[in-house]
């Protein structure tokens, strides 16, 4: 079963985990070989998933987000082979609340298609960033 977009239940999960400080979004993406728009725009995913972040990511920015990480998987070393990933990156929200003004925007909403049109599966992990300490494994006191 591919994972596009939340469900009402771990969004509602997601607005009710409420704390202090930023948010880490953790991404990993795989994308369709030929995006599925329904108005017949021809594109591979990752043009799609382009599309997606030169729209959306103003929007980003304008509520004080921003890419912490990128990443290109290229091994899953642990973990079930058939689970690829074609891009992984972090995503820093300054509050759950900026998230959420971000869904809500109508630019982001207007750019949705994109991503909706370029992914064939995905995970979104929300974190608690923690500041590493001297130790590997562990977070500074």
């Amino acid at each position: 079963m591919a994972h596009i977009d939340p469900t009402r239940e771990t969004f509602a999960q997601f607005r009710a985990t409420q704390r202090d400080g930023p948010v880490h979004m953790l991404n990993l993406l795989r994308f369709r070989a030929v995006a599925a728009y329904t108005d017949g725009t021809e594109a591979t995913g990752a043009e799609a998933y382009q599309a997606y972040a030169r729209e959306s990511g103003p929007v980003l920015a304008a509520l004080g987000g921003r890419q912490v990480w990128l990443g290109a998987p290229e091994l899953m070393l642990i973990g079930p082979a058939e689970e690829r990933w074609d891009l992984a990156f972090i995503a820093e929200y300054p509050s759950v609340d900026a998230f959420v003004s971000m869904l809500r925007d109508p630019v982001y909403r207007a750019a949705v298609h994109h991503r909706q049109a370029a992914v064939e599966d995905s995970r979104l992990i929300r974190m608690k960033p923690m500041e590493a300490g001297r130790r590997f494994g562990e977070a500074a006191e």
